[in-house]
């Protein structure tokens, strides 16, 4: 790759070589299954089941972005969804299709980077992340902002679950400028409720609210140190 920097894109890509986690990273995060990671237990997301019991959100074209094993995903597709679910580690998507295929449902998955995706326009009436969010560099959520602007439809809808500052899985408190100074997200960003209001100002806000922490019998996920949120398009 040449480097040289001729444009934004250049520039981003320059900056994520200096922080972002490589593919490989992932593959050997998720390639030890029996490690003691809470979102390996093959649960959704309490918000997320909560969004549809409150009617909040019904059954609708859904991507996942950084799906992992594919628990939310699971949930989703079994909610009458159809469902995307994009990793950048090819070793999550393995153990996500296996899930799937024991549980029978059909789920589309993507192996690659969110922001070298080529999707439709305005396709989803739903774009969720959990846990994904939290490890992009400050300049990256600028892009991020932009894909959900065109992926979603007129309307619809964007759920997220991301470190609060100071959880015990993660949420460092460095400023934007810190990220670069030392050249790391210290396992990935906390997000306060007003940060998360400022970087989606052009979203409706639905709810944004701390996880409330489950049980794992209960079969949901949920576990203090987390922010959600669900917003909307205009």
């Amino acid at each position: 790759m040449s480097e040289v920097i001729l444009n934004k894109e250049d520039l981003f890509k320059m900056l994520d070589s200096l922080l972002r986690e490589p593919a490989s990273f992932w593959d050997g995060f998720y390639k030890d299954r029996a490690k003691a990671i809470p979102f390996f237990h093959n649960a959704p997301d309490e918000n997320l089941v909560s969004y549809f019991e409150k009617s909040l959100l019904t059954p609708g074209k859904v991507l996942e972005l950084g799906c992992g094993p594919g628990r939310n995903a699971l949930y989703l597709a079994g909610s009458g969804c159809i469902v995307d679910a994009a990793d950048v580690s090819e070793e999550a998507l393995e153990w996500a299709k296996e899930r799937a295929r024991r549980e029978q449902k059909k789920i589309h998955f993507i192996h690659k980077n969110i922001f070298e995706m080529n999707l439709k326009n305005e396709s989803y009436d739903l774009i969720y992340d959990s846990g994904c969010f939290h490890h992009l560099a400050p300049h990256r959520r600028l892009t991020y902002v932009d894909l959900l602007n065109k992926w979603l439809k007129p309307g619809g809808h964007f759920g997220l679950v991301c470190f609060s500052p100071g959880g015990h899985l993660g949420g460092s408190e460095l400023s934007d400028w810190e990220v670069y100074r030392s050249r790391s997200l210290m396992g990935g960003l906390g997000y306060t409720e007003e940060k998360l209001k400022e970087i989606f100002n052009g979203f409706t806000i639905m709810e944004i609210r701390k996880m409330k922490a489950v049980e794992e019998d209960e079969r949901l996920f949920g576990l203090p140190g987390f922010q959600t949120a669900l917003f909307r398009k205009a």
